[in-house]
């Protein structure tokens, strides 16, 4: 039971859908992040209330949702195969059960641009952010949320179905769960284990009732969920508190996978784990997050990912948050030789996708960390391709001749 609802999950077969590529070679955003001005969200709201660890407000982001235009020319200038995006919930539902036409023909308008260039669009349908209607009926502890993410994911297949080449319902839902009921860092903001538990089954049958709603049709794409992995490593006395913690982290997404077309590995490092729980960061070199610098954490995560489902693998988010793009560009070349290595070894990984094109908006720390292989003015909204830009573009290019 979540709330008072009971919660059904329908068994779906796996379904043998294809790629458009053999291997997709992208770079991911996400719409809160990069578009600005999302004031609807309840992520807008949790920035301004009293009280909020937010280091500062969202704003005008990146300005992309003038500015997609040129964003998709700096990924397509890059020769990639793809650009990971999502879609702005509050946007196109601004209030129960209206539809926003404007809304949905920008994005159609994003898609096309995808399109046009060559790019397969990757469309995730929520990362992170909810309407502010949605918030006030309880988020995901509202009775309701199911069956309105369920309508929300039936109006995006409608609108988009026939252009959409790969499509994650939820963002990283363990983290959704994590930082908005027992960390509170993310709305609604609150610590309570019984509550983390209970919105991390909630989100699973969410996901389930959208991967129903997106395979009505129209369109015929893989369909999947991007899951928050890293490395875990116990110290002394942490391994019963690692098992625990991974358990409602992973294992508990991971067991119900197999009935999807993909699932997309998010991993950015290594954590450990002592008699107390997590233990941020550790002895040797770290990045402006406060991260281990551990891109090996590639390989770790699709070999454990691969151990617990036979379907193909994405790495739908890698990268690293540094000031220092030399770094970035060390990061980079130890995750690719990670990854090929594994697949080297048969593990089924269909694509990697860099985070993030762009310097952006990194939720409750801000404007601090630096993921983008493209800098932002932040008064100008002036795009500038890095090294790490062009050393990524040439790396795939010398991963395409070797395959």
């Amino acid at each position: 039971m979540v709330g008072a609802v009971t919660i059904r999950f329908v068994v779906v077969a796996p379904r043998d859908v294809r790629f458009e590529r053999d291997f997709l070679w992208g770079t991911a955003t996400s719409a809160y992040q990069i578009e600005g001005g999302a004031s609807n969200t309840d992520w807008w709201r949790f920035e301004r209330q009293a009280g909020s660890p937010v280091a500062e407000t969202c704003g005008d982001a990146c300005d992309s949702w003038r500015r997609y235009e040129e964003d998709l020319d700096i990924v397509a200038s890059l020769g990639l195969d793809a650009y990971r995006f999502s879609l702005e919930w509050s946007r196109i539902e601004p209030r129960r059960g209206v539809v926003d036409h404007e809304a949905l023909a920008h994005y159609r308008r994003v898609l096309e641009g995808c399109r046009a260039r060559g790019l397969a669009p990757v469309v995730t349908l929520h990362h992170f952010t909810l309407p502010q209607w949605v918030a006030d009926e309880g988020g995901f502890e509202s009775p309701t949320i199911v069956a309105r993410m369920a309508e929300y994911a039936k109006v995006v297949g409608a609108a988009f179905g026939d252009l959409i080449a790969v499509a994650c319902t939820i963002n990283e839902p363990n983290i959704v769960a994590a930082m908005g009921y027992l960390a509170a860092m993310f709305p609604p903001g609150v610590s309570d284990q019984g509550r983390y538990v209970a919105v991390n089954e909630t989100l699973r049958a969410c996901h389930r009732a959208m991967v129903r709603a997106l395979r009505a049709g129209p369109g015929d794409y893989p369909i999947g969920l991007t899951l928050s992995m890293a490395q875990y490593e116990a110290v002394a006395g942490g391994d019963g508190p690692l098992e625990d913690f991974r358990r409602e982290m992973e294992d508990e997404y991971l067991r119900g996978v197999d009935e999807d077309d993909f699932l997309g590995v998010q991993c950015y490092t290594k954590h450990l784990v002592g008699p107390d729980g997590l233990i941020w960061g550790g002895d040797g070199e770290c990045t402006d997050m406060g991260y281990l610098f551990w891109p090996q954490v590639v390989g770790y995560t699709v070999r454990r990912a691969a151990q617990w489902t036979s379907r193909p693998l994405l790495v739908t988010e890698n990268g690293i948050g540094t000031e220092d793009d030399a770094q970035r560009v060390r990061y980079l070349a130890a995750a690719l030789r990670s990854l090929e290595d594994a697949r080297r070894d048969g593990v089924d990984v269909r694509g990697y996708f860099q985070w993030s094109l762009l310097d952006n908006f990194e939720w409750v720390l801000g404007y601090g960390p630096r993921f983008g292989l493209v800098a932002v003015d932040r008064s100008t909204f002036a795009r500038t391709a890095k090294p790490s830009a062009a050393w990524y573009a040439e790396a795939v290019r010398k991963a395409r001749r070797r395959a």
